[in-house]
């Protein structure tokens, strides 16, 4: 179904929707839950381990990664998208747009200061993460929220399938190599029934097989060393 340009009141219109954006509600829960967790893995790595330190990195910046390309994908393609069918949303998206600007200040200051802490696993090194990371979750709290609220409806009144399912795969092309099973897992351990619904609707039987015979142990894997267990 094509998508229609809001009516002027910002009423959203009568029918049925053009899209499911219920992804992005599944989605932001990854980076509610694996930055909200950040600061006690950080803190859990002892004085000079750098090998924990490293798995904690990792796992931290692999997050970094898939945050700056959810924002990426929208700053190219949804607020343009939505000034054009929806300019009743303009106040919503410019809030969006400037949000996205804070978020940005502390996700590079985050990529600035792993690389250190990676090497050293230092105290005062950790600090410099640490704020990085108090930074992150304050701008989540104000942003994620007001986007579920305000954005994602109209995305669902003006946005097609096919535009959101280009946003989950320029998604899934940012993950790293080799933490493929490790960011599945993360996704799932974040929704509400712990990823039973979230396989079925977005993995065919051979990828929900292949994730009990082969990714769900070596998630419970990387949990483990991630934790220091």
């Amino acid at each position: 179904m094509p998508a229609t340009p809001l009516p002027p009141s910002g009423a959203l219109p009568d029918g049925p929707k053009t899209c499911d954006a219920s992804g992005m509600a599944e989605i932001h829960r990854m980076f509610r839950r694996g930055f909200g967790e950040g600061p006690d893995l950080v803190r859990r790595v002892s004085e000079g381990d750098s090998a924990h330190a490293e798995i904690v990195a990792t796992q931290l910046e692999t997050l970094s990664i898939g945050l700056h390309a959810h924002h990426d994908g929208e700053d190219e393609r949804l607020w343009p998208a939505l000034d054009e069918r929806a300019p009743s949303c303009a106040a919503h998206v410019e809030r969006m747009k400037a949000q996205h600007a804070e978020m940005l200040t502390h996700l590079i200051s985050l990529d600035g200061t792993l690389p250190a802490w990676r090497r050293s696993a230092s105290g005062s090194d950790a600090a410099a993460v640490l704020a990085a990371l108090d930074g992150i979750n304050a701008a989540l709290a104000v942003h994620l929220p007001d986007e579920e609220t305000n954005i994602v409806p109209v995305m669902e009144h003006t946005i097609t399938q096919p535009e959101v399912e280009w946003f989950a795969e320029h998604g899934r092309k940012a993950v790293p190599k080799g933490q493929t099973w490790q960011q599945l897992g993360e996704i799932l351990a974040s929704q509400p029934d712990g990823g039973d619904e979230w396989l079925h609707k977005h993995m065919p039987a051979p990828g929900r097989l292949a994730w009990r015979l082969i990714g769900r142990r070596k998630y419970a894997a990387h949990r483990a060393s991630l934790e220091g267990r």
